[in-house]
């Protein structure tokens, strides 16, 4: 469960909007056995009801507005979540599981994280970070010798690294690496191509990913350029040599179990397959994307663990990581990072480095450690509150964190085309049904 009675029993929900936050809480009946065409809907709170400081009419806007992204080829389906105050408000699905959209959208669907992968390991090597077992400021090279004679691409030839690559390099992409698709670098993406770097459409070992990475050129000097990357991923095989064990293993262990995201994987099993949200076959990025999110087979001893992309979850699931962060690293009685470590991550920690977010958040943010961090009330395309914190995955999921409102947001689309679209219209739905 995600909440516990006893918050629920806390909280200011009354009337007919506290039969709605139970009927999310404890169970809601099944909207799901409907003719096979019918998109998936789901039960509305009573009009002007006011939960945990939202609207019910406001909220009630989100499913018609989804509907919407559906008719008009957005993507297939949706599953939408919002908890204030530890109290889920907002659970609804939409549309259809299935490219050709015949099956309703189900409210445990899986869908495919990618990006969204990032911020969880970034909270087990800050986890790490806090049993003493590595500091911000060590070398990567420490544990990662493959590599310790990296250079850096200029004008005028490679030169050598004016400082080490550091932990924290690799937690907020300012390590120098790229991802093959965005660099500016012709010889860099390149490289990263024919040496496989981001296994894109075979796999390719840890030991010869790091071996094949210590071969290629920086494109910046590490600490000075804020640069979207395969750092995440360099981390998760960080976190493998100084943990011993699989990247998988240390998820488990450290968040996945513990917080209970029962259905958060790496591959999915050939009985759940049938729960897998799919892309309409219109989206011009999904043939070449499928190549490299192969999320059907056990990639241990096949291929690295990608953290920078590799998870398969649910709505539900991806909510209980995003309210421990929310409580400043606590849920149900189990801490798992202090409060200033929390405050830590959720700072910016690019100042005076080049590079921007603005691709992935809009105007307005910086980055902290795992996190974009809006840095003003102003700037951005959508509402916020300075310190809220954000990030999204390539399919067409995305998640908000606001610790000023004590508010946590998740939408999980398969749309890759339209996804910037999508994460800007649902932070105003939600914003937008806030009204205390």
């Amino acid at each position: 469960m995600l909440f516990s009675k006893k918050q629920f029993s806390r909280s200011r929900t009354h009337g007919a909007g506290m039969a709605f936050a139970a009927a999310l809480l404890f169970g809601v009946p099944n909207v799901f056995a409907q003719p096979a065409a019918t998109p998936a809907t789901a039960a509305q709170p009573a009009a002007g009801v006011i939960i945990q400081g939202f609207s019910s009419d406001r909220l009630a806007r989100i499913a018609p507005s989804m509907q919407e992204q559906v008719r008009t080829g957005m993507f297939p389906g949706a599953v939408t979540m919002v908890a204030r105050n530890g109290v889920v408000v907002h659970n609804e699905a939409h549309g259809f599981l299935d490219a050709a959209k015949s099956k309703p959208m189900p409210k445990d669907a899986l869908f495919r994280l990618a990006s969204m992968t990032k911020p969880i390991v970034t909270v087990a090597a800050m986890m790490m970070v806090e049993q003493g077992k590595m500091g911000l400021n060590d070398p990567i090279a420490k544990w990662l010798p493959e590599l310790k004679d990296l250079k850096v691409e200029t004008a005028s030839g490679d030169v050598p690294l004016n400082r080490p690559i550091w932990v924290q390099d690799v937690m907020r992409h300012t390590a120098g690496f790229v991802y093959a698709g965005g660099t500016k670098s012709p010889r860099i993406k390149k490289m990263y191509d024919d040496l496989n770097i981001e296994s894109r459409e075979t796999d390719i070992t840890t030991d010869d990913m790091l071996k094949n990475l210590g071969q290629i050129p920086l494109a910046n000097q590490p600490g000075t350029v804020w640069e979207y990357s395969i750092s995440v991923d360099v981390l998760g095989l960080l976190l493998e040599r100084v943990a011993q064990k699989p990247l998988d293993a240390i998820l488990n262990e450290l968040l996945l179990g513990p917080l209970g995201m029962k259905d958060t994987t790496w591959w999915v099993q050939a009985d759940q397959l049938g729960r897998m949200a799919e892309t309409l076959d219109s989206d011009p990025l999904k043939v070449g994307m499928l190549k490299s999110y192969r999320q059907t087979y056990n990639p241990l001893g096949k291929s690295y663990f990608k953290g920078g992309a590799g998870l398969v979850g649910t709505a539900t699931d991806y909510l209980k990581f995003l309210q421990m962060m929310v409580n400043g690293g606590e849920l149900d009685g189990k801490r798992y990072l202090s409060r200033k470590t929390v405050e830590f991550m959720l700072s910016q920690h690019t100042v005076g480095m080049g590079g921007s977010t603005i691709s992935s958040t809009g105007p307005g943010y910086g980055f902290g450690l795992g996190f974009a961090v809006r840095l003003d009330e102003g700037m951005a395309w959508v509402p916020g509150s300075k310190g809220d914190a954000m990030w999204a995955g390539a399919w067409g999921t995305s998640f908000w964190i606001d610790p000023k409102e004590k508010l946590a947001a998740v939408i999980m689309a398969q749309g890759p085309s339209n996804r910037t679209h999508t994460r800007m219209l649902y932070k105003n739905l939600v914003y937008g049904a806030l009204i205390k």
